[in-house]
């Protein structure tokens, strides 16, 4: 399974469109099975940072997910989100 690791160090080099996107491509990567299991609960985790990050696709692309998502998925997803930005 492909995995991005993304060190705090590394962060504040990066430009913040450089971190939306990799966080993007992350969200895209579960949400199409792409080198991985289908996730949806991981894609829209990683849509929601990629969002808050600025991206605008990141955002509707996570609003079309939530959709098809039960209630317990989404709440899973944004904790799973919330818990990765504390420590990041």
């Amino acid at each position: 399974m492909a995995r991005f690791e993304m060190l705090e160090d590394g962060l504040g080099a990066m430009g913040a469109t450089a971190q939306a996107d990799i966080l993007f491509e992350l969200g895209m990567m579960y949400a199409t099975g792409r080198d991985c299991d289908t996730d949806v609960v991981a894609a829209h985790k990683w849509f929601n940072i990629a969002a808050i990050k600025g991206s605008a696709r990141a955002a509707e692309l996570r609003s079309e997910l939530s959709a098809t998502m039960s209630k317990v998925e989404i709440a899973t997803a944004l904790r799973e989100a919330r818990e990765w930005m504390t420590m990041h």
